[in-house]
């Protein structure tokens, strides 16, 4: 029965969706060693306050803003394939030089790449995926990939931990090997996907678009909407990747060997609980089910304010988690939904905005709120964010229900 359920669901994906789950899934063993540690790493290095330390990564954040920007009209210009493999590529680089860093100019310059890069491969990858996957399969298609991300998460902390703790080159070096090889699959293996259209008509097109066409897509007043407060909610996200880390390392000694069971925890619930709660959240309005996930995100900030060891960080990350299984494929979803066919590239540039906004004022935000008003502050004011964000999610649901009347639970529209 088990190996009857396996060919059915293998069959149901074109082949080149489970060359992107194989491909996601060795890359994330390999860049999942290092981030969870990045913050703790470069605050040892340099030796600097907070802020001036989560300053690089606003500014990989910066970098990554002005390339999906760039990035969007290429994607609808010339394809998703080599943009993916170009953005693998670089940032494995990057992160071999990363792993000989020692000043702030270094991590300045390899950090602003990576965050320029990094966004071109999630656009890339998101396009991809609504190119392959028809509209009434893409919530569970997003959500197989996420299974493949953290089955990789789920073992890259465990080694990275270990690893980190005596060499953070050799975890740097694992992260490169694995985006490389991604990226050598992709180029060898995978196929173009973007909807065929004459050259000349896709050229002329784009050139009579004013900036590349996002003036119009500025104007979409539901997608916009949607786009600023995942925006919203992505910072109480940041925090509880990027700032917990460190700050559980500084005021409460969690040391990153045994830190890694927290990321852990996370990547284990997503491979366990993920197609299940995809089957859940799906019945509902999206903008509903965005809301409930953006609640849970503000008590797990919240909540950290109150933790005081390991299994009080822990909590907060299963807590956050379960808003997570609820955002990530809702969100992608309703996004791809969204989007039409030309202009795919841009609309899921736009969403990739998302997380590098988030990431550039998360850490700042959270800095200032730390090195001036104490470390407890930064987490309360995470989950004043998330609880904004969780209201604006179900006022934009209640509105546009008042507006067109819901249709189906699972609805493009609602």
């Amino acid at each position: 029965m088990m190996v009857k359920r396996f060919r059915l669901l293998l069959h149901s994906y074109p082949n080149q969706f489970w060359l992107m789950f194989v491909g996601m899934l060795i890359s994330t063993v390999g860049a999942s060693m290092i981030w969870p540690f990045l913050m703790i790493y470069v605050s040892k290095r340099l030796n600097a306050p907070m802020t001036l330390a989560a300053s690089l990564l606003t500014l990989n954040a910066a970098m990554g803003l002005i390339a999906s920007f760039l990035g969007g009209p290429l994607l609808d210009r010339i394809g998703r394939k080599w943009i993916m493999v170009f953005s693998l590529a670089a940032n494995g680089a990057a992160y071999i030089f990363l792993g000989h860093a020692s000043a702030f100019p270094q991590f300045a310059l390899l950090l602003g790449i990576t965050g320029a890069v990094n966004p071109l491969y999630r656009s890339g990858a998101d396009t991809m995926m609504a190119d392959l996957v028809p509209p009434e399969r893409r919530a569970d298609a997003y959500s197989l990939m996420r299974l493949s991300n953290n089955l990789g998460i789920s073992v890259g902390p465990l080694i990275g931990g270990f690893i980190a703790s005596t060499s953070y080159t050799l975890a740097f070096y694992c992260a490169a090997a694995g985006m490389m090889l991604y990226s050598l699959l992709m180029m060898l293996l995978g196929k173009e996907t973007m909807p065929a259209r004459p050259t000349a008509e896709v050229d002329s097109t784009l050139k009579r678009e004013a900036f590349g066409g996002y003036p119009a897509i500025l104007r979409d007043g539901r997608f916009m909407s949607f786009i600023a407060t995942f925006t919203l909610v992505s910072v109480c996200a940041v925090l509880m990747w990027t700032i917990m880390p460190v700050y559980a390392n500084r005021n409460f000694q969690v040391p990153e060997n045994v830190y890694k069971w927290i990321p852990a925890t996370n990547a284990m619930m997503v491979v366990f609980f993920q197609q299940l709660v995809t089957q859940i959240t799906k019945r509902y309005a999206p903008l509903r089910a965005l809301a409930a996930g953006a609640l849970f995100y503000a008590v797990a900030a919240g909540g950290v304010a109150l933790a005081t060891h390991f299994w009080g960080f822990w909590v907060c990350m299963v807590v956050m988690t379960i808003g997570e299984l609820i955002l990530a494929p809702t969100s992608s979803t309703y996004a791809a939904n969204l989007a039409p066919s030309d202009k795919r590239g841009r609309y899921m540039s736009l969403y990739g905005l998302t997380w590098p906004v988030g990431a550039g004022v998360g850490p700042i935000f959270g800095g200032l709120l730390n090195d001036l008003l104490g470390p407890q502050a930064t987490w309360y004011g995470g989950m004043v964010v998330g609880l904004i964000g969780a209201l604006i999610f179900a006022l934009l649901g209640r509105h546009i229900s008042s507006m067109q009347g819901l249709t189906t639970p699972t609805s493009a529209a609602d």
